[in-house]
Protein backbone atom coordinates (compact mmCIF):
# COMPACT_ATOMS: atom_id res chain seq x y z
CA UNK A 1 0.00 0.00 0.00
CA UNK A 2 1.21 3.43 -0.86
CA UNK A 3 2.09 5.50 1.87
CA UNK A 4 -0.94 8.28 0.76
CA UNK A 5 -3.48 6.02 -0.08
CA UNK A 6 -6.76 7.71 -0.27
CA UNK A 7 -9.57 7.83 1.94
CA UNK A 8 -10.88 4.80 0.68
CA UNK A 9 -7.64 2.67 0.57
CA UNK A 10 -6.94 3.78 4.49
CA UNK A 11 -9.99 2.51 5.29
CA UNK A 12 -9.45 -0.75 4.04
CA UNK A 13 -6.03 -0.70 4.95
CA UNK A 14 -5.01 -3.37 7.09
CA UNK A 15 -4.53 -2.19 10.35
CA UNK A 16 -0.40 -2.69 10.17
CA UNK A 17 -1.18 -0.76 6.86
CA UNK A 18 -3.05 1.71 8.72
CA UNK A 19 -0.43 2.09 11.74
CA UNK A 20 2.40 2.44 9.06
CA UNK A 21 0.31 5.59 7.20
CA UNK A 22 -0.75 7.35 10.33
CA UNK A 23 2.73 7.14 11.84
CA UNK A 24 4.04 9.50 9.03
CA UNK A 25 1.51 11.78 9.97
CA UNK A 26 1.93 11.98 13.56
CA UNK A 27 4.32 9.75 16.24
CA UNK A 28 2.08 9.26 19.38
CA UNK A 29 0.98 6.12 19.84
CA UNK A 30 -1.84 7.27 21.25
CA UNK A 31 -2.95 8.96 18.52
CA UNK A 32 -2.48 6.54 16.18
CA UNK A 33 -5.01 4.23 18.39
CA UNK A 34 -7.52 6.64 18.63
CA UNK A 35 -7.89 7.37 14.86
CA UNK A 36 -6.93 3.68 13.54
CA UNK A 37 -10.18 3.01 16.04
CA UNK A 38 -12.21 5.12 14.79
CA UNK A 39 -11.94 3.68 11.15
CA UNK A 40 -13.53 3.47 8.64
CA UNK A 41 -14.23 7.27 8.36
CA UNK A 42 -16.00 7.32 4.59
CA UNK A 43 -15.61 11.11 4.43
CA UNK A 44 -12.87 13.25 5.10
CA UNK A 45 -13.98 15.06 8.08
CA UNK A 46 -14.99 12.65 9.75
CA UNK A 47 -11.17 11.55 9.85
CA UNK A 48 -10.20 15.15 10.43
CA UNK A 49 -12.47 15.45 13.83
CA UNK A 50 -11.28 12.32 14.77
CA UNK A 51 -7.67 13.49 14.56
CA UNK A 52 -8.81 16.52 16.61
CA UNK A 53 -10.25 14.62 19.15
CA UNK A 54 -7.35 12.39 20.11
CA UNK A 55 -5.18 15.35 20.06
CA UNK A 56 -7.35 16.84 22.54
CA UNK A 57 -6.88 14.20 24.77
CA UNK A 58 -3.33 13.53 24.36
CA UNK A 59 -1.10 13.90 27.28
CA UNK A 60 1.83 15.80 27.91
CA UNK A 61 3.68 12.65 27.43
CA UNK A 62 1.66 12.00 24.08
CA UNK A 63 2.43 15.05 23.08
CA UNK A 64 6.55 14.59 23.27
CA UNK A 65 6.41 12.04 22.23
CA UNK A 66 4.56 13.43 18.88
CA UNK A 67 6.99 16.31 18.90
CA UNK A 68 9.86 13.66 19.03
CA UNK A 69 9.05 12.54 15.45
CA UNK A 70 9.13 16.31 14.03
CA UNK A 71 12.38 17.66 12.70
CA UNK A 72 13.89 20.93 14.25
CA UNK A 73 12.84 24.59 12.28
CA UNK A 74 15.18 25.18 10.22
CA UNK A 75 16.98 21.50 9.99
CA UNK A 76 14.52 19.48 8.46
CA UNK A 77 15.18 16.09 7.84
CA UNK A 78 17.16 14.79 4.27
CA UNK A 79 15.68 11.44 4.85
CA UNK A 80 11.81 12.96 5.35
CA UNK A 81 11.07 15.09 2.55
CA UNK A 82 7.91 15.66 4.00
CA UNK A 83 9.80 17.61 6.63
CA UNK A 84 11.30 19.29 3.88
CA UNK A 85 8.25 20.10 2.01
CA UNK A 86 6.71 21.78 5.27
CA UNK A 87 9.65 24.18 5.91
CA UNK A 88 10.30 24.90 2.63
CA UNK A 89 10.18 28.69 3.74
CA UNK A 90 13.37 27.93 5.79
CA UNK A 91 15.53 27.35 2.16
CA UNK A 92 16.03 30.77 1.35
CA UNK A 93 16.53 32.26 4.94
CA UNK A 94 19.68 34.34 4.51
CA UNK A 95 23.05 33.67 7.46
CA UNK A 96 21.28 36.04 9.75
CA UNK A 97 17.71 34.76 9.80
CA UNK A 98 19.13 30.71 10.21
CA UNK A 99 21.55 31.73 12.79
CA UNK A 100 18.32 33.66 14.68
CA UNK A 101 16.19 30.68 14.36
CA UNK A 102 19.20 28.09 15.41
CA UNK A 103 19.68 30.42 18.58
CA UNK A 104 15.96 30.56 19.50
CA UNK A 105 15.45 26.76 18.99
CA UNK A 106 18.17 26.22 21.55
CA UNK A 107 16.68 29.03 23.47
CA UNK A 108 13.22 27.01 23.21
CA UNK A 109 14.73 23.71 24.38
CA UNK A 110 16.16 25.62 27.59
CA UNK A 111 13.20 26.70 28.23
CA UNK A 112 10.75 24.20 27.74
CA UNK A 113 12.53 21.01 27.43
CA UNK A 114 11.56 20.43 23.68
CA UNK A 115 11.75 21.13 20.59
CA UNK A 116 9.93 23.98 19.30
CA UNK A 117 6.88 23.13 16.99
CA UNK A 118 4.81 25.02 14.38
CA UNK A 119 2.69 24.29 11.74
CA UNK A 120 5.38 25.34 9.12
CA UNK A 121 3.94 25.20 5.97
CA UNK A 122 3.27 28.32 3.92
CA UNK A 123 5.57 30.50 6.76
CA UNK A 124 8.90 32.26 5.62
CA UNK A 125 11.74 32.02 8.31
CA UNK A 126 10.97 35.33 9.53
CA UNK A 127 7.60 34.49 10.41
CA UNK A 128 8.77 31.09 12.36
CA UNK A 129 11.28 33.27 14.33
CA UNK A 130 9.13 35.59 15.16
CA UNK A 131 6.68 33.23 16.47
CA UNK A 132 9.47 31.42 18.47
CA UNK A 133 10.53 34.51 19.82
CA UNK A 134 6.78 34.97 20.79
CA UNK A 135 6.24 31.64 22.34
CA UNK A 136 9.28 32.44 24.17
CA UNK A 137 6.81 34.21 26.56
CA UNK A 138 4.76 31.47 27.53
CA UNK A 139 4.24 30.25 30.53
CA UNK A 140 4.87 26.35 30.17
CA UNK A 141 1.24 25.14 30.63
CA UNK A 142 0.00 27.94 27.94
CA UNK A 143 3.16 26.55 25.21
CA UNK A 144 1.43 23.02 25.86
CA UNK A 145 -1.25 24.26 24.64
CA UNK A 146 0.20 25.99 21.58
CA UNK A 147 1.69 23.16 20.94
CA UNK A 148 -1.20 21.06 20.99
CA UNK A 149 -3.00 23.27 18.28
CA UNK A 150 -0.03 23.48 16.50
CA UNK A 151 0.52 19.65 15.90
CA UNK A 152 -3.46 19.54 14.99
CA UNK A 153 -2.67 22.02 12.25
CA UNK A 154 -0.04 19.64 10.92
CA UNK A 155 -1.80 16.56 11.08
CA UNK A 156 -4.67 18.14 9.54
CA UNK A 157 -2.12 19.23 6.42
CA UNK A 158 -0.81 15.35 6.70
CA UNK A 159 -4.16 13.77 6.45
CA UNK A 160 -5.36 16.03 3.45
CA UNK A 161 -2.50 15.02 1.80
CA UNK A 162 -3.56 11.16 2.38
CA UNK A 163 -7.30 11.63 1.21
CA UNK A 164 -6.32 13.78 -1.64
CA UNK A 165 -3.89 10.87 -2.74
Amino acid sequence: MSSAPGLDGFDRASADEAIKVLGEVCASRAWIGAVLAARPYGEPDRLYASSDSAIAGLTTDDLQEAIDGHAVIGRPRRDDPQSAREQSGVHDAGDLVSADLRAGNVAYENRFGRVFLICASGRSAVEMLAELHHRLDNDPASEWEVTREELRKINRLRLEGLVRA
